[in-house]
């Protein structure tokens, strides 16, 4: 099989397969000026961020092939002409009506309740393309529903149908393989995150065979619109098809040389398009690239309607950190959607971007989403001193910038737990945020929140969308009596400290050294000191210092980090807090 191999090694992936798509376009066409790579999306619920890599991952070597003068195609199926195949979590048991419309074309479904949109497919593919537009992501659309039912594919059907003999052969080499056991489950996993791996379920779709014989084209039923239907009988000659449909009982024999309501079967559809399209470079999920699937069948279906099958690899799954809490609150697994409403779109590129398409990673909607801002700020401040690794700076370089443009990004970026701290303290009140965000650098303070914008934004809805009520921060209305009499005299000591030192350290920077060096003091050595000339009993005596600081500010052991924190509280209000 014509996959793309995948290198262990650390530099950059998009270049390599860039590298091969035009050397493998060159061999096919010599002199065609244009590259085709495709994706394929069913628009069959939300459109996740697993299905999400089946774009990212052709956009980001298209991209390239772009930045190097050639043009390129990048086309986006979408499979809306599919079945309706089951009803998506946080609707099945909440609406039993959607169950009547299994079997129809997903344009033959009603958008759901509320929509502005005219069908079930139109309302997912909706949002999926707002998303696209925001990374960046140029594509050609093509509805699989226009396609087949203007007749474009009547060629190609009523070729496939001649050579239905030819197809089955080459179907039945697998039919016979037992599939291989399945692995015992080692642990419980989160059912959205079953549903993500499933992939669109198009891989396990019937391959045309039944009594009749061999018919690699199914119709939707001329009736009750769906696809439970049987061919009986064809004639090659006349083109006269005749089928019945198990669900209602309807039976009509046709033309197929003019009729266009149906379908090729899933596993003759694909490479069908790989050859009319002249398809190059194209990646699959592991749900098609298993032994017998549906990508390893195509590359022999795909000779019949002359033409090769693309090269590209299989792409591992995209994990989410936090999923189970999100899943159960909002029913299904996050979408591209989701993710941008937290993240900056150069975030989410550059989460794809470093990571090779076999090699799986996590997209975090929990605390760890603080640690990949930290992680990815730490890498545009190395790309700036010219500090970074080359494959870092071609991820970065992916992540900021497409070949027609730089993604738009926030003026000021300030670090996002940062933000998010002030978002939580402030509570939706922008007056006090652009107040605090001002005092972290007094040298150089924030004119507007718009400098900070989108990102504070995205970390403001972080905070109302994904942390529980429970871990939010409230600040105390009046000081902890009780607790500030019963402080010995080292712990008055520690926050007379504190408060001696606020006025000339009223800074994100200078505060951060005075928390940290109270401690240091109180033991008798410099406040700058470094880790290495301190004891180990100096972090034991940090960590004390600062549950009690939390404890007096917000009634809990921990909580935002304290010099934002302190900032967001406001001098006067500390001072009355910590009992001056």
């Amino acid at each position: 099989m014509p996959i793309v191999g995948q290198s262990t090694e650390t530099t950059d992936w998009v270049s390599r397969f860039a590298d091969e798509v035009i050397e493998e376009s060159e061999r096919r066409t010599p002199g065609k000026p244009v590259v085709v790579v495709a994706s394929g999306l069913s628009p069959s619920g939300p459109i996740h961020l697993g299905n999400l890599r089946e774009v990212m991952t052709p956009h980001l070597v298209a991209d390239e092939i772009r930045r190097r003068g050639h043009q390129v195609r990048h086309l986006i199926s979408w499979d809306d002409y599919d079945r309706y195949r089951k009803v998506p979590a946080g609707i099945a048991g909440v609406d039993d009506s959607w169950h009547e419309h299994i079997g129809k074309p997903l344009t033959s479904v009603p958008a759901p309740k509320g929509s502005a949109h005219p069908n079930w497919a139109e309302h997912f593919k909706a949002a999926m393309i707002e998303s696209l537009a925001e990374l960046g992501v140029e594509f050609d659309g093509i509805s699989q529903t226009a396609q087949y039912t203007s007749g474009v594919y009547r060629e190609q059907i009523l070729h496939a149908m001649r050579h239905r003999g030819d197809i089955d052969a080459i179907l039945d080499q697998y039919r016979t393989k037992k599939a291989p056991a399945k692995k015992q489950q080692q642990k419980p996993v989160d059912e959205a995150e079953l549903e993500a791996a499933e992939g669109s379920g198009a891989a396990n779709e019937d391959d045309g065979s039944s009594s009749a014989g061999y018919f690699p084209y199914k119709p939707y039923c001329g009736n009750c619109e769906k696809d439970l239907t049987t061919v009986i009988a064809y004639d090659d000659d006349s083109t006269e098809l005749t089928y019945t449909c198990t669900a209602c009982g309807f039976s009509e024999t046709v033309r197929l040389n003019e009729f266009n309501r149906g379908k090729l079967v899933w596993k003759v559809d694909w490479p069908m398009r790989w050859a009319y399209e002249g398809v190059v470079f194209e990646p699959s999920g592991v749900d098609h690239s298993s032994p017998g699937s549906s990508f390893q069948v195509g590359g022999q279906i795909v000779g019949i309607f002359g033409g090769k099958q693309p090269i590209g690899p299989m792409y591992a799954f995209v994990g989410i950190s936090g999923m189970a809490k999100m899943s159960s609150s909002r029913g299904g697994v996050p979408t591209a959607e989701d993710a941008l409403k937290i993240m900056e779109p150069q975030l989410l590129r550059w989460l794809y971007a470093r990571r090779r398409p076999n090699q799986s990673f996590k997209i975090a909607f929990d605390q760890e989403i603080q640690r990949l801002y930290d992680e990815w700020d730490k890498l545009d401040g190395k790309v700036a001193d010219g500090s970074a690794l080359p494959a870092d700076v071609a991820a970065h370089s992916r992540a900021v910038r497409t070949a027609a443009d730089e993604l738009p990004r926030t003026p000021r970026p300030l670090p996002y737990r940062t933000l998010a701290s002030v978002a939580d303290i402030t509570a939706g009140h922008q007056d006090q945020a652009l107040r605090i965000l001002s005092d972290l650098d007094p040298d150089n303070p924030l004119g507007s929140l718009d400098e900070a914008r989108p990102r504070y934004d995205k970390a403001e809805a972080w905070i109302n969308t994904h942390v529980p009520a429970d871990q939010r921060t409230i600040v105390r209305d009046e000081p902890d009596a009780e607790l500030l009499k019963s402080l010995d005299e080292a712990s008055q000591q520690s926050l007379r400290l504190l408060l001696d030192g606020l006025d000339s350290h009223w800074s994100l920077d200078g505060l951060t050294h005075l928390v940290y060096g109270v401690p240091k003091v109180q033991a008798g050595f410099a406040a700058d000191a470094t880790p290495k000339e301190l004891p180990p009993e100096i972090k034991t005596a940090q960590r004390s210092f600062f549950a009690l600081l939390y404890h007096l500010l917000v009634g809990r052991d921990t909580g935002p980090r304290l010099p934002t924190l302190l900032l967001a509280v406001g001098q006067e209000r500390v001072r009355a807090l910590l009992g001056a």
